[in-house]
């Protein structure tokens, strides 16, 4: 039984408008192809043209985002803009891009990835048979992996004539996820190349130019300032160069180190320096104590980092030094402030230079962070802002150099001044402290040459004299005498009367020894602990042992007592011994036979002398 007419209506009418609702589902859903063979003069953003299916599990393959159902989670229909943006994400994106040549001839094109951070990217494209052909590069891979030569990620396509070609790339990073593709004619594209690498020849030229000439101002002038200027200008350089794909591909183009990290420790190493040339430049140890002490954390946590951040995660790394380095850029200006408030004038110059430098280093920070979008001036905001800082703390420098000049000749025409109105003084005072002077002076030449106990030559002065008297007597051909005296059975007398009597009877042996060995150009001298020596220039062994007998007489005649002394009262035992200094013989030949003479004086009874040379010569 049919239905009557106003009752099938509603029912006709819904399903007709769900139909439709499908086909436009569908028609929106669909890809949309880009006619590869117009695109000649100017580069056409690929966004619009894109789907898009994100990866979470980053395990799909191209087999299966061809198919079902991952297939149909491609999102197509993206906003026509300059990149695709996704901040930090572990996700992997896979892009799907239908090229058309509408052309009856074969035609090249160049797709171009105009990040250089990314740490993954694959490039899918079928060849003549249908067979899709991967090419797999990225930051994380050796340069050579990449098919075209640039410090960017460049594909070259080919499109047969009047053919549609379905192209797919994998795109996974640690860093921000940005993805400014482009489709370049290749002839547009090699112009667009030679001029980028002649902003960056510019750019670098620029800053090596300025580094070497503050290089050569620190070398002529010695102040540490030129160095840290030119440590912290090279720092930004290497962070830019890393930044836009140059470290890698001319520095370290197949280090495992510097691969997804150069970017991120780059710039860590840049605001270190740039913090310790800072220190330097505003004096903010005592002008701005309070930011100095919050600039030495920021310089601790960025070392320290450098030297465990390969540790950490790189994700987790952004996400924690980009906050930082937001801080830091508060820091700077803080400082910068609170200098000028003070009224400094360095600081002037270093807040409009760094301000220009942080406008540009924040426009990078907040595209890494899809905050602005991917533009030229994004792009290379951050070497136009370095490149004006550069400049202008340059003229800092030559305004802190010039100021310096100035002060140290108003402070050398003042010195003059003051010299003239005190000259006389001032020679007054030159010579009473030349006196006194040379008074300390002798003061100290006799504390170094005396005996502190005995008040006669010490060790080292008697080293002296004998190397002087060994030259004196080898160019005269005279002998010189040596006598190594030892006051017997010491340790018994300090044993028995105690240290302090004991530095008395040492005192009391110098005496007898200085009296007795008394000629001009003698020498007596302590030589160690109860050891004593003299030197007799131009005197033979037989002079020098009547000397050293006379020494022995007078202790006997002292009778200084010593109960535990076989004598019953202090003696001492003398070797003596006299040469004339000839080739191939040394001073410790003196002293040697001198000692030997001494120990057997010692082992034949003690208190007397024994000779260890006859006449002079040597036995």
């Amino acid at each position: 039984m049919f239905l009557s007419p106003p009752k099938q209506l509603p029912l006709i009418l819904f399903v007709m408008l769900w139909g439709l609702q499908l086909c436009l589902a569908n028609v929106l859903a669909a890809d949309k192809p880009l006619d590869a063979s117009q695109v000649l003069h100017s580069p056409v953003s690929l966004t619009e043209y894109v789907a898009v299916l994100e990866d979470p599990s980053t395990t799909l393959t191209l087999a299966e985002v061809q198919k079902p159902p991952a297939a149909n989670r491609f999102n197509a229909g993206q906003p026509a803009a300059e990149a695709l943006s996704y901040g930090l994400t572990a996700s992997a994106y896979w892009l799907r891009l239908t090229l058309r040549n509408s052309g009856k001839l074969a035609i090249e094109r160049m797709l171009e990835i105009s990040e250089a951070g990314l740490s993954d990217v694959r490039f899918y494209q079928p060849d003549a048979h249908g067979v899709y052909q991967a090419t797999v590069t990225g930051m994380a891979m050796p340069f050579a992996t990449r098919p075209y030569k640039n410090h960017n990620f460049v594909f070259p396509v080919s499109l047969p004539p009047q053919s549609d070609q379905t192209i797919y790339i994998r795109i996974q990073s640690k860093a921000p996820t940005i993805i400014p593709a482009r489709l370049w004619a290749p002839q547009a594209f090699h112009a667009h190349e030679r001029d980028d690498y002649l902003v960056q020849a510019w750019y670098f030229g620029m800053v090596s130019a300025m580094l070497l000439f503050n290089l050569l101002l620190f070398i002529s002038l010695r102040d540490v300032i030129y160095l840290l200027y030119v440590g912290s200008c090279l720092c930004v350089a290497l962070s830019i160069a890393a930044l836009n794909g140059l470290f890698k591909e001319f520095i370290v183009p197949d280090s495992s180190f510097w691969l997804d990290n150069s970017v991120i420790t780059m710039g860590n190493l840049s605001f270190s320096a740039f913090f310790i040339f800072m220190r330097q430049m505003l004096n903010t140890r005592l002008v701005a104590p309070m930011p100095d002490r919050l600039i030495k954390l920021a310089i601790g946590f960025y070392l320290i980092f450098l030297w465990v951040g390969h540790e950490v995660p790189l994700q987790a790394i952004y996400k924690l030094t980009l906050p930082i380095n937001v801080f830091s850029i508060a820091l700077i200006i803080w400082t910068c402030l609170f200098c000028v408030y003070k009224r400094q004038r360095s600081a002037y110059f270093f807040l409009v230079a760094f301000f220009v430098f942080i406008l540009g280093l924040l426009a990078t920070i907040l595209r890494g962070m899809g905050v602005l979008p991917t533009t030229t001036i994004t792009i290379y905001s951050v070497q136009v802002g370095s490149v004006l800082e550069m400049l202008l703390l340059a003229f800092a420098l030559a305004d802190r150099f010039n100021r310096m000049r100035k002060d140290k000749e108003m402070a050398q025409l003042a010195l003059l001044e003051n010299m003239k109105e005190s000259e006389l003084d001032l020679q007054l005072r030159v010579m009473e402290r030349t006196l006194e002077l040379q008074r300390a002076n002798k003061k100290l030449e006799a504390l170094s040459t005396t005996d502190g106990l005995t008040g006669i030559a010490n060790r080292r002065h008697f080293d002296d004299v004998l190397a002087s008297e060994w030259l004196r007597a080898e160019r005269s051909g005279l002998p010189v005498a040596l006598a190594l005296c030892d006051v017997d059975w010491f340790k018994k007398y300090n044993d028995r009367y105690g240290h302090q009597m004991g530095d008395e009877c040492l005192k009391k042996v110098a005496k007898v020894l200085a009296d007795t060995v008394c000629r001009e150009g003698d020498l007596v001298a302590r030589y160690g602990g109860e050891e004593f020596a003299f030197i007799a220039p131009a005197t033979d062994t037989v002079a020098a042992f009547k000397m050293a007998q006379d020494i022995c007489k007078r202790f006997q005649e002292l009778a200084l007592p010593h109960e535990l002394s076989d004598f019953g009262f202090v003696t001492i035992s003398i070797g003596v011994t006299a040469i004339i200094p000839k080739p191939g013989l040394e001073p410790d030949s003196l002293i040697k036979t001198a000692d030997e003479a001494l120990y057997r004086a010692k082992k034949q009874g003690r208190n007397q002398v024994y000779p260890g040379g006859i006449g002079g010569t040597w036995p």
